[in-house]
């Protein structure tokens, strides 16, 4: 490897590269696959700082540290601490988790400034990306196409139940809507409601719920028909917080619905990986399965929309996070492949193992944590953007009005 294709890659190994630090699960494969992006570019392995001691005794940061915030799950101690529940798989306690999660990002900014340590992910933005509300008015407000929510900002009247619910799906455009924990990720807690009828109701859901009406994660999606039962759901998960967004129609790949998640990475998207169901829900977890990206790409094209627009609208959604390096944006593709809005935007939406990068997006041979590593190790990232400005680079503005809903 010769010295160009080095500082192209972020190998190189240059003395004075970063010094990283992972805030994180120690035996979990994110931070796992990270330290090995690290080690690759030939840098030292990260420190890594177990949630479980930042949760009980704070955190500290030693001067010119390069920090990675990484996702606190997958520990059941770390969950029981946050959501004070002791069964991993259950449902509730999403609200007690942002509280004390939030909590504990305040005390990692607080170190971070003591110490002149950098971080590579912004508290106060972390915090709106894990408020699905919060996170709808940012990227409305900066002109980006969403589904349409009721719940959307601070402001927004509160759902307090079920009784909510089936008065807002009595409204224009909302007969088919999603309900999702504010505060849920991998899609915990999310009910795709619909009517079917006077006085009929349905709703797809992960959710299993007890005959105690206890509410559990289960890896298979179940159709609920009586209300009776939809409502109990929706009254248990509502003191933790609802969001509620209009039910789009999405296109299909291969006779099943289709979504993106496309990897934005210092403004550049990255990485992209489709994603194919029978049900509402994509999520590989639930019985999701990886599409063809280039039969997406074929898709996109015939229906006269450029895919470089396609990744632009993830770019723009990220960019209105711009002291994150990485999130997942996940894109919904209308029918007939024309129009797309901004699903969600995820800030530990990278855990994608094995995915190539995109030719052209700056990754190409790289993981999504390589791309990352690469990106700080190069300095090609700068959290300088303002909100909604996305990444300058790719050169196809003329075509947002084409890609989005």
């Amino acid at each position: 490897m010769d010295a160009s294709t080095a500082r192209a890659t972020g190998t190189g190994g240059a003395p004075g590269g970063p010094r990283f630090a992972v805030v994180g699960v120690p035996e979990n494969r994110r931070v796992t696959l990270f330290a090995a992006a690290v080690r690759a570019a030939g840098l030292p392995a990260p420190r890594v700082l177990p949630w479980r001691e930042v949760l009980d005794a704070g955190v500290w940061f030693r001067p010119g540290e390069t920090v990675r915030i990484d996702s606190p799950g997958e520990d059941p101690a770390v969950d029981r601490r946050l959501r004070g529940v002791a069964d991993p798989t259950r449902v509730e306690g999403t609200g007690l988790w942002y509280a004390r999660f939030t909590g504990a990002l305040r005390g990692i900014a607080d170190a971070a400034r003591a110490s002149g340590a950098r971080l590579l992910d912004d508290p106060a933005e972390l915090a709106v990306l894990f408020d699905k509300r919060l996170c709808h008015r940012v990227l409305d407000e900066a002109g980006i196409a969403v589904p349409p929510s009721p719940t959307s900002g601070a402001g927004a009247a509160p759902v307090r139940g079920w009784p909510d619910v089936r008065a807002l799906l009595g409204t224009a455009g909302l007969r088919r809507a999603f309900v999702k924990l504010a505060h849920g990720s991998s899609a915990s807690g999310v009910l795709a409601v619909e009517r079917a009828g006077p006085g009929r109701v349905r709703a797809a859901t992960s959710v299993e719920r007890g005959a105690d009406g206890a509410l559990f994660n289960s890896l298979r999606v179940r159709r609920y028909t009586s209300e009776r039962e939809i409502g109990a759901i929706i009254d248990t998960l509502a003191p933790d917080g609802l969001h509620v967004e209009r039910w789009l129609p999405k296109a299909s790949l291969g006779g099943r619905a289709a979504d993106l998640r496309v990897v934005v990475v210092g403004g550049r998207a990255t990485h992209a990986l489709v994603r194919t169901s029978r049900s509402p829900m994509t999520n590989l977890h639930l019985g999701g399965a990886r599409g063809d990206l280039s039969a997406a790409r074929a898709a996109t094209a015939a229906a006269g929309v450029p895919f470089d627009a396609v990744l632009e609208l993830a770019e723009r959604a990220a960019g209105c996070f711009p002291g994150t390096l990485c999130v997942g944006v996940d894109l919904l593709p209308g029918t007939g492949w024309r129009r797309f809005a901004v699903g969600e935007v995820n800030a530990f939406g990278d855990l994608l193992p094995g995915l190539p990068g995109l030719p052209g997006g700056g990754a190409a041979g790289l993981d999504t944590y390589g791309a990352q590593v690469a990106a700080v190790h190069r300095d090609t990232w700068h959290d300088t953007r303002g909100p909604g400005e996305g990444s300058p680079g790719r050169g196809h503005e003329e075509h947002h009005r084409d890609a989005t809903a």
